[in-house]
């Protein structure tokens, strides 16, 4: 990579790194349909120009049903799941299990699109799940917390959204493939503020968000969704997709180091652990690490 393409991924993964405090902080005041709204139609107010400008609406129109199977399953369902958690769980936490959407990848596409599985993924895949299951373990309280979500509820909820993830990843090999990446990443925002439209309506809080909580989620929409997937598909252009997912590695850390910033979250040494067992697992399990050949 050149110095201005590692400037960009650290950059992503500090936005990225930044959507699990800014979750945390706006998740309480808005309720979730409410704070996801607000991030998906910010985030598509950005990159719809964007698009347009690089003269790729056609291409939204022409795939505009597998972008709007994307932008629920991609978008929609993660978005209101890590919401729920945030309602529960840290920061660190959150973006810890979000650290699994590869190993959940790479097990779609085998058993979907029947994509072959080396020993190293299948060890990858292993190491992941029994990382998972470790953190898991010892956070899974059941007794509802201030907000109503118990820990055990906001882990299910991150292990749903990685799924989804997952199963997102797969819908865009199959359908999508040569379709601009960024007709994917506006239209899909956009699809999610549609479908979203109503029941934020519906769940809007009846007290209003006060102005700190506005500038979370504002900042989660324009900074960590809109802005993001522009250095995204920026860093996929300038140097391939496989060296853009090294992002993966960065996020966990970045969150870590916001939430003890902001809301003094302490990392404990089980979830440090249980972080390096699960990086190491997507690391083979989406063969960026690879077992010596015999």
């Amino acid at each position: 990579m050149k110095r201005s393409d590692l400037v960009e991924l650290f950059a992503l993964g500090a936005l990225w790194g930044g959507s699990f405090l800014f979750m945390r902080l706006g998740a309480a005041d808005f309720g979730p349909l409410a704070l996801v709204f607000v991030r998906v139609a910010g985030a598509a107010a950005i990159l719809m120009p964007v698009l347009l400008a690089r003269g790729e609406g056609p291409a939204l129109r022409r795939h505009w049903r597998a972008i709007a199977a994307v932008g629920v399953v991609n978008s929609v369902l993660p978005f209101l799941l890590f919401s729920v958690a945030a309602l529960a769980l840290t920061a660190a936490l959150m973006s810890v299990f979000n650290a699994t959407a590869s190993i959940w990848g790479a097990l779609v596409a085998w058993l979907w699109l029947g994509e072959r599985l080396t020993p190293s993924r299948m060890l990858g895949l292993a190491i992941g799940m029994a990382g998972v299951i470790g953190l898991a373990w010892g956070k899974a309280d059941f007794k509802p917390g201030a907000l109503g979500i118990s820990p055990a509820l906001g882990i299910a909820a991150c292990v749903g959204a990685t799924v989804c993830y997952g199963i997102g990843a797969n819908l865009s090999r199959r359908y999508l493939v040569g379709v601009p990446p960024m007709a994917v990443a506006a239209g899909s925002q956009l699809v999610a503020a549609a479908v979203l439209l109503g029941p934020a309506i519906w769940a809007w809080p009846a007290r209003e968000p006060g102005p700190a909580a506005w500038l979370n989620a504002v900042a989660l929409a324009l900074l960590c969704t809109g802005l993001a997937y522009v250095l995204y598909f920026r860093l996929i252009a300038h140097v391939g997709a496989s060296q853009a997912m090294a992002v993966t590695f960065l996020i966990p850390g970045y969150a870590m180091l916001w939430g003890w910033l902001a809301l003094a979250e302490q990392p404990t040494l089980p979830m440090l652990i249980g972080c390096a067992v699960i990086l190491l697992g997507t690391a083979l399990s989406t063969g960026l690490l690879r077992l010596p050949a015999r």
